[in-house]
Formats: C-alpha cells, structure tokens, sequence
C-alpha cells in the first residue's frame, strides 16, 4: 500500500491520531479495569456480577428514555453549525445545557415511584427496590452530563474527552471497589451513582474550558432550538432505547434459564469482548462521526471517510480481537477469576460479532450523518427483534453461549443490511483496499475459532498465537505506511515503512 496524498494522507491521520488518544485513554482504563473487575469478582462472584449487570441495564434504558437523546441530536447540531457562527453555536449549546438538566431532574423523579415495580420486573421480588431508587441519582447526574458532552464531542475536544473517560475510570475504581468492599451487593447501586456523579463534575469541568459566549434567548427561539433537539433526539431515543433493552432482554433470558451466576458469566464476556473494539468504536462516535456529518451533503465524500475510517478500525481492531479468542481462558482468569471460566466460549462468539460490528459500524454512521430519521429507526427495530429473537430460541438449547451466538447472528445480519442502505442511499461501495482486508480478516478469525472446537487447547492455541504475531505485523506495518516516515524513531523505519512507501 502506498501513501496516500494530500487530503486523503491528512484524513489518515486525522483517523489514527484521535484513533490513538482516545484509544491512550482506553489503555488506562484498561489497566483500571482490570484491578477493578478483578476486585468485584473475588468480592461478588459471578451472581454479584450478574446483579450489577441487570443495574446497569435498568440505568441504561432509563437514562436513554430521560435523555430523549438530545445528547446525539445536539453533537450532530453542533457538528453542523459552521464554527465561525459563533452565536449560533452559543444557541444550540445554551438550550442544549438547559434541556439536558430538566430532563435529568424530571427522570430521576419518574423511576423514584416506580422502583418497586422494576425491581420485581428484572428480578422477581422487590428485594432490590432501594437499590433501583438509588439509581435515579445516577440518572440525574448522566442525562444531565449528557449535555456538556455533547458540547465537548461536537466541537471534537478529543483531549477533554480522553481526559474525562480516564477519570471515570479512576473514580470507577478508588471509590466503587472500596463502597462495595464495606457494603456488599448493597453498594453496588451507590457505586453505580457515585460513578455518575464523577462524570457529571468531569464534564462540567471540561467543557467549561470551551469558549462559548452567554447569549440571551428569546422565547421563541428557545422553542425553535429545543424543536430542533427533540425532532432527531426522539428517534436517537427510541434507538436507543431498543439497543438497551434488547441488552436487558438478553439478560433476562440468561437470567430466568440459568439463574444471575450465568448472567454474571455473559456480563464478564461481553466487557471483555467489548474491551479491546470499544476504544476504536468511541473514537468514532467521538470524530468520525462530527466529522461525517460537516461532509454529509456530499455523497462522494462521505463514502470516502467512511472506506478509509473502516480500513483503519480493521487494521487496528484485528490483531486484537483475534488475540482475545486466542487467550480467551487467560484473559478472562486475569480480569475476572477462575470462577469466570464458564464465560470462555461466550466471549469467543463476541469478538467473533465484534469483528463484524467494527466492520458495520462506520457504514452505520452514513444513515445518523445524513439524518435519515426512519430508516435508522426501522433498521434498529429489525436489529432487536433479531438479537431477542435468536437470543430466545439458542439459550434454552445452548446455555449462556446462546447469547453469544445471538450476538454474531445478528452483526452477520447487520452487516448486511447496513451495507445494502448505504448502497441505495449514498451509492456506496467498499474500497478494493477493504475488500482485501475483509476477505482475509473474517476468515482468519472464523478460522482460529474453529481451530478452539475441533484442535487440542494447546494445539489451537499455537495456532492462535502464530496468526495474531502474523497479522499483527500485518496491520502495524500498514498503518504506518499511511503516516509520514519522520513520525517513527529512526531506528525502527526500515522494519516498519516499505521501501517505496
């Protein structure tokens, strides 16, 4: 591969940089990840595990419900405002901030009275009724950050954000660990809430920093702005909400068949699977995303940043996620316990259905640049009643590994569709680059997965290793013939940039 010129060098780099420090970010969290994941597990077990899970799920769908999602709405209106218009910029986000903090306060009061009866929905009884109260604080606190974010992810403050996902990070573990260490399963929910109290001063300290003039609103134009949020939140709402419930769904199937041990046991997989791939997912949502839709009125150009940001999530994602199905037994000992090893085969379909889900991804976010409210409602629709669906008929048949299975159907199915909508819409088309790239990479990961169900361990493990090493140099010597050569150490040039590149 040779380098690419002008603007499309520019945009490589552009990919890999935001790529590498939102991804420097993920890193250290990782590290905090593992300290914190290895002390919930040898303080819960897979069942507190489990129950943590179904809190967080509860949380997720609220907040999405309370948020309404103004946050995408309002990072897609402020991506699209041209910067220099600096008072409509200071529009959009003055309403934004507004918004996001009543609807903090109005669904933090809606679960308050409807406690007991989620509590006995997800978990049969109303044991669990004060800890589904405590999580009305951490809906406040995430709806209500969700507008200071969005300011932050709109204007692509890609530092502040890194800076904020450390510190999450941080907290998540210095004080999380230490509440559930002295309260038991009881402070899992005060935990849950102090998390999102930490993230709601993060971003109020971050954005701050960004200069936005204070603007008086007429009430008109307040309404007009706050139109504008709900028109496209609503559907990013119902999107969401569908994603998060299909989540809690899965769950629940897991849950009622094999009790919250095998809930803690899918949990544990999918933060595993979702570990590596997630930094690389949020570095899209956090600049690709702003990015695409400043371009979004030109086809050709949006399916040129789409190819070229899936060229570089492949490339970064592969090595590894196939590294992850190689030494899933390892890696699950390591951030979890050897009581987490019922979860191996699990994670092993997710980074199967995450290597389809970093190929789907980018494509995905021609359909929410372009604001093309009903087909991306529609396709989430379809995409949930399919996870739910295969997830319901595998799991009373496969166990927990249904779930697992249920999740790489449906990015085979995804995958698909996405590609088939963009086709229509933007006449896109993958790169012969990506191409090459997805007809190597998937089944070589379909290939070390089947090496695990019919080698010995040992014997599918040296085969594992072998082909993460190979692909590894593979990808690193491809990203690094897209950067100039003066961004390396003299000493590594030769080993990593081709003689002609």
């Amino acid at each position: 591969m040779t380098l690419p010129d002008g603007d499309g060098n520019r945009s490589y780099i552009q990919i890999i940089r935001s790529t590498i420090l939102i991804g420097g970010s993920s890193v250290i969290n990782v590290v905090f990840s593992i300290l914190r994941n290895k002390a919930m597990a040898l303080l819960l077990g897979p069942e507190g595990i489990g129950l943590m899970a179904l809190y967080n799920s509860i949380l997720d769908m609220s907040q999405t419900v309370a948020g309404m999602g103004i946050n995408a709405s309002g990072v897609r209106q402020i991506a699209a405002v041209n910067a220099q218009d600096t008072r409509r910029v200071a529009e959009v986000v003055t309403v934004l901030r507004r918004v996001s903090l009543l609807l903090g306060i109005l669904g933090a009061a809606l679960l308050l009275p409807f406690s007991g009866l989620v509590a006995q929905l997800t978990f049969g009884d109303r044991q669990h009724a004060a800890g589904v109260m405590i999580l009305s604080l951490a809906i406040f606190f995430q709806v209500a950050a969700g507008g200071r974010t969005a300011l932050m992810q709109g204007t692509r403050d890609i530092p502040g954000l890194a800076w904020m996902s450390v510190l999450g990070g941080f907290f998540s573990l210095v004080v999380g660990v230490p509440l559930v260490y002295f309260l038991g399963t009881s402070g899992i929910a005060v935990s849950v809430a102090a998390g999102a109290c930490a993230s709601f001063v993060a971003s109020w300290w971050f954005s701050r920093r960004i200069d936005i003039p204070s603007i008086s609103l007429t009430a008109r134009r307040a309404f007009q702005e706050t139109a504008a949020l709900f028109k496209l939140g609503i559907v990013f709402m119902a999107s969401g909400f569908l994603t998060m419930g299909s989540a809690y769904a899965i769950r629940l199937i897991v849950a009622s068949q094999d009790g919250l041990h095998a809930a803690g046991l899918y949990q544990a997989a999918w933060s595993l699977g979702g570990l590596y791939a997630g930094f690389i997912l949020q570095a899209m949502g956090t600049d690709f995303y702003p990015r695409l839709t400043a371009v979004s009125g030109d086809n050709v150009e949006c399916n040129r940043l789409v190819n070229e940001q899936t060229e570089i999530s492949i490339m970064l994602a592969g090595p590894g996620l196939i590294a992850t199905l190689t030494l899933a037994p390892a890696v699950m000992a390591l951030f979890y316990s050897s009581e987490f090893r019922g979860a191996v085969d699990i994670l092993r379909w997710i980074c199967l259905g995450m290597m389809l889900r970093i190929v789907a991804w980018p494509i995905g976010f021609i359909i929410l640049a372009k604001g093309a409210k009903a087909i991306f409602f529609w396709s989430e629709v379809a995409a949930t009643v399919v996870h739910v669906g295969i997830a319901w008929l595998c799991v009373p048949i496969l166990g927990p590994s249904g779930a697992g299975l249920a999740f790489f159907c449906l990015y085979v199915w995804h995958t698909g569709l996405v590609y088939y909508v963009a086709r229509r819409y933007t006449d896109f088309r993958w790169s012969p680059a990506n191409r090459k790239l997805i007809l190597a990479y998937l089944p070589i990961s379909a290939m070390v997965f089947g090496a695990f169900q019919l080698l010995p361990l040992w014997e599918a493990t040296a085969v594992g290793l072998a082909i993460t090493t190979v692909v590894g140099f593979f990808s690193l010597r491809t990203l690094a013939s897209l950067l100039p050569e003066h961004m390396f150490p003299r000493m590594i040039r030769p080993l990593l940039v081709p003689r002609g590149g």
